[in-house]
C-alpha cells in the first residue's frame, strides 16, 4: 500500500518563510491527486518534501505504514519527473531509463530488458539510441516518464512535467498520462499552475495558496462550488463572476438586479455572488448589461456585460448566438448555480 500521509508538515526556509505550512492531508493509494495553485503557494515545496529533496521542518510523512519524515530520497522509493526532464545528455534513452537500475546495481541484462520494455509500452522502441538533444520535447518528456516508471516505485511525483510542451502536444501528453497512471495504478501526485491540467487529470485536487490548502475535493466539486473567493478566482478557463450584492427579502440585489437568494439570509447581509460565465444564459429576467466585448474562444465566445451601476459581467454563449457590440442583453443564472460568499472573510455560505 502507497497511501501518502502528512500530518501538520510545515516546511520554514532559513529566512523564516513557511513555504509549507501546518499541512494535513491523504493521498490514497493509486490515486491521482494535483496540488494546484499560483506560482509561489509551496506546492513544489510540498512535492519535494515527500521526495525528500526538502527537509520537513514540522510534523510528519509516511509513505504506507512506513514513516519517512527523515529517510534519504533514495530510500523513500518514490520516483519524480521534474519540469525540464534532467535526462542525461551524454547517455542514450536506453542508459537514461536504466539509469535508476544502474544506481542500484541490478545486472546489466536486467538494465536493458527493463528499459526496453518501459520504451515499449511508452512507443519510444524507434528513439533506443538516440541522445535526448535528438528528441522533440514530448520524446523527452515520455523518456522522463519511462525513468520513473523503470523505477517501480511506490508513489510518482510530477513536477509541472507538461509545462514545456506546446499546446498541442500538452493535450496529447495530458491523454497519455492519464491512461499511464490508471495502468500503472501508481499513487501520483502531480504538480500544476494549470488549472485545466489539474480538473483534466486528477482524481481529487489541492488548491494551495500561502503554503496552505485552500479547498480539497474532486474536480467537479472544486469547479462548481468553490470554497470560497480565491478559489473561485483561480479555477475556470473564464473567471467567475463575484459581484457585491445585499440580500433583501429572499432575493439578493445584485448589478442592479434582483435574483433568488440560494439560501435564507437576513435582510441586510452583504455578500458576493459568485455566478460562472457558462451558466448564464440569455433570458427575459435577470442582468440586463450592454455588450461591451466580444471575445471568440472557438466552440464558444465570452461577453462582457456593462451594467447600468457600472459591474461588468463575463457571459459565455455559443457560437453565432453572440450579441453585437452596444446590443442591450438580460442574463440570468440557471438553477442552484448561483453562489454566495461571506463579504468579510470569502468563504461559501451554504
Amino acid at each position: 500500500m502507497a497511501q501518502i500521509t502528512v500530518t501538520g508538515l510545515s516546511t520554514v526556509y532559513p529566512n523564516g518563510v513557511r513555504a509549507v505550512d501546518g499541512l494535513d492531508l491523504t493521498v490514497a493509494d493509486g490515486e491521482f491527486f494535483a496540488l494546484l495553485g499560483p506560482s509561489g503557494c509551496g506546492k513544489t515545496t510540498l512535492l519535494r518534501t515527500i521526495a525528500g529533496l526538502e527537509q520537513a521542518t514540522e510534523g510528519t510523512l509516511s509513505i504506507g505504514d512506513r514513516d519517512v519524515t527523515s529517510v534519504e530520497p533514495g530510500k523513500r522509493n518514490v520516483a519524480m519527473v521534474f519540469q525540464d526532464y534532467a535526462l542525461f545528455p551524454h547517455m542514450t534513452v536506453t542508459e537514461n531509463i536504466a539509469y535508476p537500475l544502474r544506481v542500484r546495481r541490478q545486472p546489466k541484462a536486467t538494465q536493458q530488458e527493463v528499459a526496453a520494455r518501459t520504451a515499449a509500452s511508452l512507443s519510444l522502441s524507434a528513439l533506443l539510441e538516440r541522445r535526448p538533444g535528438q528528441l522533440s520535447g514530448g520524446q523527452q518528456q515520455r523518456v522522463a516518464l519511462a525513468r520513473a516508471v523503470a523505477m517501480d516505485a511506490d508513489v510518482l511525483l510530477l513536477d509541472e512535467p507538461l509545462s514545456n510542451l506546446d499546446a498541442r502536444l500538452r493535450l496529447e501528453a495530458r491523454t497519455f498520462l492519464k491512461r499511464l497512471q490508471r495502468e500503472l495504478g501508481v499513487t501520483t501526485v502531480f504538480v500544476t499552475h494549470d488549472q485545466a491540467e489539474a480538473l483534466a487529470l486528477a482524481d481529487r485536487i489541492a488548491v494551495m495558496e500561502a503554503g496552505r490548502i485552500r479547498q480539497l475535493g474532486s474536480p467537479r466539486e472544486v469547479f462548481a462550488r468553490p470554497a470560497d473567493t480565491f478559489v473561485a478566482n483561480f479555477i475556470g478557463s473564464t473567471p467567475m463572476n463575484l459581484l457585491d450584492g445585499v440580500v433583501e427579502g429572499g432575493q439578493v440585489a445584485v448589478a442592479g438586479a434582483t435574483l433568488p437568494a440560494p439560501l435564507p439570509l437576513d435582510d441586510g447581509t452583504k455578500v458576493v455572488v459568485g455566478i460562472r460565465p457558462e451558466y448564464l444564459a440569455l433570458g427575459a429576467d435577470g442582468i440586463t448589461g450592454t455588450v461591451s466585448t466580444v471575445e471568440n474562444l472557438g466552440v464558444s465566445s465570452l461577453l462582457t456585460l456593462e451594467c447600468p451601476d457600472g459591474t461588468l459581467v463575463g457571459v459565455t454563449v455559443r457560437e453565432q448566438h453572440e450579441p453585437a457590440v452596444g446590443a442591450r442583453v438580460t442574463v440570468a443564472p440557471e438553477a442552484g448555480r448561483l453562489l454566495l460568499y461571506g463579504k468579510e472573510d470569502g468563504r461559501l455560505l451554504g
